[in-house]
């Protein structure tokens, strides 16, 4: 009997599942908490697998995937949830990676993370960055944040995603949600199209190359409110990480703008929980005050932004990561093993632990 690709979906989201894993001569894997664990123990043939792909592709999708042996796309299943999908070859068999994502668009209390970011949503203008490894909860924060806008702002928004994930209902503002490939050709030929569109706010969901961050930057500086996610880790990481994308002689340019339009830099981690089954994010947040502009705008200087977080904090409400990691390991919500790995100094993350422990 033919393996029901629905079947499999439905087992992975009853089990909690963030991601889905199809491969030759492997039973199906889901990845709950961050744990790789088997959904069954029945391993899938290459029949298994290029049959549900085909099944799962669009005409126009398969067509992609033979020109190309990989295809990135998003769906829905009524009554079930909707999927982030990535179809490959692995040594010449088709393999399938699914990621689960919500039909509701979760709130930050829900997500656990700080009720800043709520603020950061509503500003008006400047760039705003989500920073994180693969996996780490960039989407679904971006999402988040989107909908707070959504919400409580008479505004167009317009997103440019690959692919579109979270799907959004007008509310106050209304919505124009562009996908790459099927509604555009391009992420520059989308972004270089944006300001006929009558924008007031600007999604990325994923800044990939120079040309799309020069994009992002000059949209800033016209106004626009732009968020974009990022893969880096930690802020001043994502700071240097910018500048760097660029040649030596434009890089003073790049910081008089970064300076001039950064308002805030969110980076995520996602840690296992001890308190009961699931994750939870360590975020860290750079708020760009005076301070911080005058730090980004001259080279060097971007070592200074963990100390300017740190006296940041009651005033701005900044937070570093690894006073973060203290908080959440103080809660009794993470242990001090993941803690210590995930910190950005755990040589000073295990003296604030030591302090807990005595203090």
């Amino acid at each position: 009997m033919p393996l029901d690709v629905r079947d499999i979906l439905q087992k992975a989201i009853s089990q909690g599942a963030s991601d889905i894993h199809l491969k030759v001569d492997s039973p199906p894997v889901i990845r709950v908490a961050g744990t790789i664990r088997k959904l069954q123990e029945e391993p899938l043939t290459r029949e298994d697998t290029f049959r549900i792909a085909f099944e799962l592709m669009s005409e126009e999708h398969r067509g992609l995937f033979q020109r190309r042996n990989e295809v990135d796309f998003a769906f829905s299943l009524s009554g079930l949830s909707r999927f982030r999908m990535n179809i490959f070859r692995s040594r010449g068999a088709v393999q399938l990676s699914i990621r689960v994502v919500p039909m509701e668009i979760p709130d930050l209390k829900d997500l656990n993370l700080p009720a800043k970011l709520s603020d950061i949503a509503m500003l008006n203008k400047g760039l705003v960055l989500i920073t994180g490894p693969t996996g780490s909860g960039k989407s679904t924060t971006l999402a988040a944040m989107t909908e707070i806008i959504n919400r409580n702002r008479s505004a167009h928004i317009v997103t440019i995603e690959d692919p579109i994930e979270f799907l959004f209902q007008d509310k106050s503002s209304i919505i124009t949600q562009r996908e790459l490939g099927q509604d555009t050709q391009s992420m520059a030929s989308a972004l270089n199209n944006v300001f006929r569109e009558d924008p007031d706010v600007i999604l990325i969901g994923e800044i990939r190359d120079r040309e799309t961050l020069e994009t992002a930057l000059t949209a800033s500086e016209t106004g626009h409110f732009v968020m974009g996610t990022l893969h880096t880790s930690g802020a001043a990481a994502t700071v240097c990480r910018i500048i760097d994308m660029f040649p030596g002689y434009q890089q003073q340019q790049i910081r008089a703008q970064l300076s001039g339009v950064l308002q805030a830099v969110i980076s995520m981690k996602l840690l296992s929980r001890v308190d009961r089954p699931g994750l939870i994010p360590a975020v860290e947040l750079l708020v760009v005050t005076p301070l911080v502009r005058d730090l980004i705008l001259v080279s060097g200087r971007e070592a200074e932004l963990p100390d300017a977080m740190e006296r940041g904090r009651q005033q701005y409400g900044m937070i570093t990561l690894d006073s973060e990691l203290a908080r959440l390991y103080k809660k009794g919500l993470i242990s001090e093993e993941d803690a210590l790995a995930a910190a950005a100094n755990p040589g000073n993350l295990a003296l604030k632990i030591s302090g807990l422990m005595h203090g």
